[in-house]
Parts: structure tokens; C-alpha cells; sequence
């Protein structure tokens, strides 16, 4: 092999390798789908970052009953977070869980960092269910974790953007999405809690 094929070969090479790097990176940064596993539900198949920086599979809540609502610290519906924190505590031995992902996408009601938002969340309600880093939840920097959940092609039943803090979609055991509740729609509502009851049942 001449020198200028092999000098050609290891551009190559290296050209594969940068870019698998830079794939890694965006999914685990922003949420892109994970093509690659089939065997997950599209609605879990993303990897996300948590409140404290590690990746998390989303894959590892398959066959849970899943409430993924976005947050914020400095809104109406901020009190919210207590009664996530009950519904979670009570039905978690049950197979369900809650995620939380802060977003500033509504009159700026978040504005503080990870780590602020962390403290808050334990100092003031107590959180324990998964929170996630702060990611947008709509526009042209919008999570393509809820553009899945939000598109019309891939939510027919429930499709729009999401319209205030702490929107609640409610994924079943097998991945589908099966429910929306608005931001006004407490955690304790007998309509959200009945929606958990039955697909924990299922």
C-alpha cells in the first residue's frame, strides 16, 4: 500500500470515528432516539441526562407506567411537586414512575442551574423521583424526546405542543402513549389517579 493510500485509508477511519463520537454525544446530550435497540418502545428509546449529569437510558423504565411532566421552580403550579411526590411515593412499589424534566420555556419560571433546581426540588418538596437536566420543551431547540411526544405522527391521539409548566403524559407498561393532562390538573385529581390505577392494573 502506497503511502498517500494509506495516509487516505486513516482519514477515513478517523473521519467514522469523529463521527460516531459526535452521534454519542448528541443523543446523550439532547435526548435523540436510539435507533439502534428496536426492541425498546420509541417513547422510552431516548437517553437523556439527569439532574446531576449522567446519562440515563430511558429504556431502563420499560414495563413501568410512566408520568413524564415538565417543571419549573418559580411557577403557579410549582406546588405541584408535592402531590408528584405523593402519587410517585404510593404507587412506585406498583411499577410506576414519575420523570421529571425542568424547562424554561414559560415565562422563564425556571431560570436557575441543575444544581439549583436539585436543591429546590429536595429542600422545598422533598423530590425523589428522577429529575432530569433542564432541556426545552418547544420551538427550534425543542427535546427531541418531546417532539416524539408532542408530533402528531408520532402522538396522533394527543398531539400539540405543550402550552404551560407541568403537562403530564402518561406512557403505559407496553410504551404507548395513553394520556395527557393539562397543567391545571393536579396530581391528585381522581382522573389522572384513576388513569394511573388503570394501567398499573393492566
Amino acid at each position: 500500500m502506497t503511502a498517500s493510500r494509506s495516509i487516505a485509508l486513516m482519514l477515513v477511519l478517523f473521519s467514522a470515528a469523529l463521527a460516531m463520537f459526535a452521534t454519542s454525544s448528541l443523543r446523550a446530550g439532547n435526548g435523540s432516539p436510539n435507533n439502534g435497540d428496536k426492541s425498546v418502545p420509541p417513547a422510552l428509546n431516548f437517553t437523556m441526562k439527569s439532574i446531576t449529569g449522567q446519562d440515563v437510558n430511558l429504556s431502563q423504565y420499560q414495563g413501568k407506567v410512566v408520568m413524564i411532566v415538565n417543571v419549573a421552580s418559580q411557577c403557579g403550579y410549582t406546588p405541584q411537586y408535592k402531590g408528584l411526590e405523593a402519587l410517585y411515593k404510593k404507587y412506585s412499589d406498583k411499577g410506576f414512575v414519575i420523570l421529571g424534566f425542568p424547562a424554561n420555556n414559560f415565562g422563564q419560571q425556571e431560570p436557575g442551574t441543575d444544581a439549583e433546581i436539585k436543591t429546590f426540588c429536595e429542600s422545598k418538596f422533598d423530590v425523589t423521583f428522577p429529575m432530569f437536566s433542564k432541556i426545552s420543551v418547544k420551538g427550534t431547540d425543542q427535546s427531541p424526546l418531546y417532539k416524539f411526544l408532542t408530533d402528531k405522527q408520532t402522538d396522533p391521539q394527543f398531539p400539540g405542543d405543550v402550552k404551560w409548566n407541568f403537562e403530564k403524559f402518561l406512557i403505559s407498561r407496553d410504551g404507548r402513549i395513553v394520556n395527557r393532562f393539562a397543567s391545571k390538573v393536579k396530581p391528585d385529581g381522581d382522573e389522572l389517579v384513576k388513569s394511573v390505577e388503570t394501567e398499573l392494573a393492566k
